[in-house]
């Protein structure tokens, strides 16, 4: 305990607890379902199976407010009805964590920076960032890559490069994977499923997308690694003190990248493979993905010569992991529950459809990106995003002629990179574990965050034009 002076601190606000906050949506719905007039669309079955909404067919029905009382229903019902996407997630968190804690990814890193430390180019920037991409857009990894953020800006700094630099190659690579995710069994996943599309159709788009803004990314870290070390007095951080991060690196050597991590990693790209060819030749879904998810975790267990308690003991830790995204979910969907019961779901959709149906449809796609990374400041995280807004932005691009694919897109584009931007995010953190003043960490990456937004709002214009995912 300090014996130091005292400071009177202020109060700061403070976002609620998400659960509070939800709780909080939940009886404000609740409300609403006293005061907007009860309303349905007509709805008819497309050429797949998938109910959609019939364009101008909005009209009024009984009102039909909900009580308190089907209020608190509501969490369990909520619960019942995302049933499948939270098992979902609740398993693909225990598998996945297989994986992750088997040091395959950890040990192909630091066999890279092996190779490359000698080699004080600007190439490590881009390698380093699509590896951390990749990790995002097929199994999620955000959090996991936490951990490699002061040993990156530690290197860096060896480098002749800066903190901010090592700190953009880690947090970046993550940001884009979520925002161009190919197969994120946490984003995608859950956004497809409530969406109603294939998982993982329209992956080959996003990932074009996810390329066109790693190049952009890649690029702009370079130029100003460059500038750093051509002039290191142009560095945001010059003169600050990393002498304690210095010493992030020291157990680097640790990692080992031996013959099972490597077998781990075939493990995973042979399970992709595997989803890719299920999901397009036989349109598998939450259980069967669930499945591959199970035998590739059992799999990367094995590999790893994992005793049999051990096992349940992981498991056990995967769900303890699972369980605040996975809650949220169900906690999301309970809001859904209460409109619907007031039927006034259908009126929200057509009172949003109203303004954005005069504008052309690719407008309102950038409509609904803007929405989304909005939305994001208040909602952290990509599972509970999806299941808050989806329900609502689906119907919505029915009625606006945007394929659902192209819905999913924008909360995918939403969720992702404004994860290393917001302060109710990551941010913080992820500056503070770089040793990086977080205002010094936003004037480097905002300049940034525009002009992939920018870029992002071109690619959505590009996915109507293309009726992507149809």
């Amino acid at each position: 305990m300090s014996d130091g002076p005292k400071i009177e601190s202020k109060k700061r606000f403070t976002l609620p607890h998400i659960y509070i906050l939800l709780f909080g949506i939940i009886a404000f719905c609740t409300i609403l379902t006293y005061i907007v007039p009860a309303g349905e669309f007509n709805r008819v079955k497309g050429a797949n199976g998938t109910e959609m909404v019939v364009a101008g067919s909005w009209h009024t029905v009984k009102q039909t407010p909900v009580n308190a009382f089907h209020m608190f229903q509501s969490l369990f019902n909520g619960m019942n009805d995302a049933a499948g996407v939270i098992f979902f997630v609740f398993i693909a968190f225990a598998s996945v964590g297989f994986i992750t804690r088997s040091g395959a990814f950890d040990g192909l890193v630091v066999w890279l920076m092996k190779v490359l430390k000698g080699n004080a180019t600007l190439v490590v920037i881009p390698i380093f960032m699509a590896l951390f991409g990749i990790g995002s857009s097929t199994v999620g990894m955000f959090e996991e890559w936490l951990p490699f953020i002061p040993i990156f800006a530690a290197i860096f700094i060896r480098l002749g490069f800066d903190a901010v630099t090592g700190l953009a190659t880690v947090a970046l690579g993550a940001g884009l994977g979520f925002s161009g995710a190919a197969m994120n069994p946490f984003t995608v996943g859950v956004s497809q499923g409530i969406a109603q599309v294939p998982f993982m159709s329209g992956a080959g788009y996003r990932v074009i997308c996810h390329i066109v803004m790693w190049l952009i990314a890649s690029a702009f870290v370079m130029k100003y690694a460059k500038k750093v070390k051509e002039n290191p007095e142009k560095s945001l951080v010059y003169g600050d003190d990393f002498s304690e991060l210095l010493k992030s690196d020291d157990g680097i050597d640790s990692k080992v990248f031996g013959v099972r991590q490597k077998l781990v990693l075939l493990d995973l790209i042979v399970g992709i493979v595997v989803i890719v060819y299920g999901t397009k030749k036989f349109g598998w879904y939450f259980m069967e993905l669930s499945a591959v998810f199970i035998i590739m975790g059992l799999i990367a267990a094995i590999i790893m010569g994992t005793k049999l308690n051990r096992i349940g003991e992981e498991i056990a830790t995967g769900f303890k992991d699972a369980a605040m995204a996975a809650m949220m979910i169900g906690i999301a969907r309970a809001i859904l529950m209460v409109l619907n019961e007031g039927k006034i779901t259908d009126t929200i959709v057509y009172g949003m459809s109203a303004p954005l149906s005069h504008l052309p449809a690719e407008l309102s796609a950038v409509a609904m990106l803007i929405v989304q990374t909005i939305l994001n400041f208040f909602i952290p995280s990509g599972s509970g995003q999806a299941a808050v807004s989806m329900p609502i932005m689906t119907p919505l691009a029915d009625m606006l002629g945007i394929t659902r694919n192209t819905a999913c897109l924008a909360f995918q584009f939403g969720d992702g990179l404004s994860n290393i931007v917001w302060p109710t995010a990551f941010a913080p953190i992820m500056a503070g574990l770089a040793g990086v003043k977080v205002n010094k960490w936003w004037k480097f990456v905002f300049p940034l965050f525009f002009i992939i937004i920018g870029v992002q709002a071109i690619l959505m214009v590009v996915a109507v034009m293309s009726g992507f995912g149809k």
